[in-house]
């Protein structure tokens, strides 16, 4: 199966994606998706959309703004508002597809993206179902973690990129470049991500548009993510796959979101990255969401 280029607008820019469209008659429900933290769609998300469409369900699969292959400047600057609008904007543009029925659109996230469909199918009264995977649902427990797991080195490091990172927001505010720094790195090195793993799972899972630099202001976007409130609005069904010993996103802050949500749980007894393609869990993962997805989705 190989997926259409498509693109679609958001905002004054325009983003790319990936059409995979499923077999069958008009009708047919689709997911739209977008990858996680500074991830691009030819990274590991097309082995999901193929288990999706395989299963009679559209995938529309996007690039936000500033990454992979969608336009958008400053490249590489993470903005969780503004991806959250690339969000909106791809709801949209799903329900133009051919053979796509409207009234069945789902959300898929993954770790940073896992937040950000629930603030999106929070805000509207047009999505049938939410799935998110590994969700970072807290900056403040993502940011604690983070900080409890560091050498002392590291730390004098990350405090030097923390301060670079106020510097590049404001730069940035002024039309400037951001100041960009690896977004993953070997542990002990600076990074935005440098746990146990992160390095080697990134680029096992690289595609070729993926840069591994990100806006050295991530940490403030990081910081500032709050899930709960959407949650308690949701009012569609909602699956959140939790990662019992995950190193970046706290799997009892998930928890306390999903709760909130009122949402089925599926628990994996592994690592953050141990649910994507090519590790141990992805097979489970991906099984789950499928199973999900047909039921919530079945025509009415």
């Amino acid at each position: 199966m190989t997926p259409h280029e498509v693109s679609f607008r958001s905002g004054d820019v325009t983003c790319s994606a990936w059409h995979f469209a499923a077999d069958g008659p008009p009708g047919r429900p689709a997911v739209v998706m977008a990858h996680g933290f500074g991830g691009t769609k030819d990274s590991g998300l097309e082995p999901f959309a193929r288990r999706f469409a395989s299963a009679g369900i559209d995938v529309l699969a996007f690039d936000y703004r500033g990454f992979g292959a969608s336009e958008g400047q400053p490249r590489q600057s993470l903005s969780v508002r503004r991806q959250i609008d690339d969000f909106h904007a791809a709801v949209e543009a799903a329900k133009q597809l051919d053979g796509v029925d409207p009234h069945r659109i789902a959300l898929w996230g993954a770790s940073f993206s896992g937040g950000h469909v629930l603030r999106v199918a929070a805000d509207r009264d047009d999505i049938a179902a939410v799935i998110a995977l590994t969700p970072l649902t807290s900056g403040f427990a993502v940011s604690r973690a983070a900080v409890s797991s560091q050498r002392p080195r590291t730390v004098v490091k990350s405090m030097r990129w923390t301060f670079a990172g106020v510097k590049s927001r404001i730069g940035v505010g002024r039309g400037g470049a951001p100041t960009l720094m690896p977004l993953v790195s070997p542990v002990g090195e600076a990074g935005a991500l440098a746990l146990d793993g992160a390095y080697e799972s990134y680029l096992s899972l690289a595609g070729p548009t993926w840069r591994n630099e990100i806006d050295s202001s991530v940490g403030l976007e990081v910081a500032g993510v709050r899930t709960t409130a959407a949650a308690k609005r949701l009012r569609c069904p909602l699956l959140v796959q939790i990662a019992d010993f995950d190193q970046y996103v706290p799997a009892d802050a998930v928890a306390a979101t999903a709760r909130h949500g009122r949402a089925q749980v599926h628990h994996y007894p592994c690592d953050h990255f141990d649910v994507w393609p090519g590790h141990d869990w992805f097979d489970k993962a991906a099984e789950d969401q499928v199973a999900f997805l047909e039921r919530t989705l079945r025509a009415q």
